[in-house]
């Protein structure tokens, strides 16, 4: 992907400064440890990146309060941080990747006569106080939080999604920004609200999985407007981040077996082909993964 060079988003929040301690009751960092430590042991590190995507989906309906779980609400202190000359270019090149998005939003939404509310980005450290969704953890991996409309994450997500994923590439990256930035479209225009209305009823997995799907859709229509930028492999890249992260590849490799009726976010084979959709078309209009029946997803 070539991104060298060119504009970086003005709305990128560098707290990889900021240093969460304190905090009582709840399981504490020790607890969660032991929990981590228990869930490795038994089920080995895919199981641990199980825990984590469960934790997300969890924490963002609003079922799970990470702030109660590590024992009450930590404080804040900023600390003298350098990052390495590696980490600071991949800095970098979110903040692009983050510009494309908005050159992209920008102009589809301008399509419909609507503005579109550019997202922040903010990159931190082991954990964050959120603005509207407690305490982010970089356990979770990269989160989008609707509360306060910001997307979070730990750089050093990177390097696990080319060492434990087997995906890496700049648009592997790329990709995982982009299906964030889908998140936030989908509460921008409403669509998470029918996922919230399905909480607590049997279908919830169903329609969380909907939501996952159309993110995916989202990223590959932002592709579709960026291609501009791309360089052969980049799609192939994309394509292997969305193969290792569907739910049948990480329970496969988690604990042997699969289990259609925990799914959150789609097969690999949904996750690929729906971004492949968004990518052919460039129109969020040809993305309802509401309608559609569940098995024909």
């Amino acid at each position: 992907m070539e991104w060298r060079g060119r504009r970086g988003s003005d709305n990128v929040t560098d707290a990889r400064g900021r240093r969460m301690s304190g905090g009582g009751g709840g399981l504490g960092g020790a607890g969660i440890n032991m929990l981590l430590q228990m869930v490795l042991r038994t089920f080995g590190l895919k199981g641990v990146l199980v825990l984590g995507v469960i934790g997300v989906v969890g924490w963002q309906l609003g079922l799970i309060n990470p702030a109660t779980l590590l024992g009450g609400a930590p404080t804040s202190q900023q600390v003298k941080y350098t990052p390495t000359a590696a980490e600071q270019e991949l800095f970098q090149f979110v903040a692009v990747v983050l510009a494309d998005t908005e050159d992209v939003w920008n102009s589809e939404f301008g399509r419909f006569g609507q503005a579109y509310r550019e997202p922040e980005l903010i990159i931190y450290r082991d954990r964050i106080n959120t603005g509207g969704c407690g305490l982010g953890d970089s356990r979770m991996g990269p989160f989008y939080c609707p509360a306060d409309q910001r997307i979070y994450i730990d750089l050093r997500f990177y390097d696990e999604l080319a060492r434990i994923f087997q995906a890496p590439g700049d648009f592997a990256q790329a990709y995982v920004i982009a299906h964030e930035v889908g998140h936030h479209i989908q509460n921008l225009l409403g669509f998470d609200k029918q996922v919230n209305a399905k909480r607590g009823t049997r279908e919830e997995n169903q329609w969380i999985v909907r939501l996952e799907l159309q993110a995916d859709f989202l990223a590959g229509v932002w592709a579709h407007h960026n291609q501009r930028y791309l360089e052969r492999g980049d799609i192939e890249e994309a394509m292997q981040a969305a193969n290792q992260i569907g739910d049948d590849a990480i329970q496969m490799r988690a604990q042997g077996r699969i289990d259609p009726h925990a799914f959150t976010h789609g097969t690999s084979e949904q996750r690929m082909r729906w971004f492949e959709k968004g990518l052919q078309s460039g129109r969020i209009e040809d993305g309802d993964t509401y309608s559609i029946p569940y098995n024909q997803l």
